[in-house]
């Protein structure tokens, strides 16, 4: 009885599988263009939000999505916009 072989391919179009393999880490997000990044002032005393809730939680739920410690989500999310 012979043991199992894995099969082995020869590439024959290198410039086609350097782009698919280019493209296989590539992602693509869509944001709404209403959303409004930046926070609105509260009027009360202290330091002023910089981000609004809405962008905080985006960030958050791209965090849980891909399981990015914080600071790599911070970095993730700047790269996008």
């Amino acid at each position: 009885m012979s043991s199992w072989t894995p099969t082995t391919y020869k590439t024959r179009n290198w410039a086609e599988y350097n782009l698919s393999l280019r493209q296989r880490g590539s992602l693509s997000i869509w944001f709404d263009p209403e959303m409004t990044w930046e926070a609105a002032p509260s009027g009360r005393r202290g330091r002023q939000q910089t981000y609004s809730d809405a962008a905080i939680q985006a960030c958050l739920t791209l965090k849980v999505l891909f399981g990015l410690p914080l600071r790599q989500t911070t970095g993730f999310v700047e790269s996008l916009l």
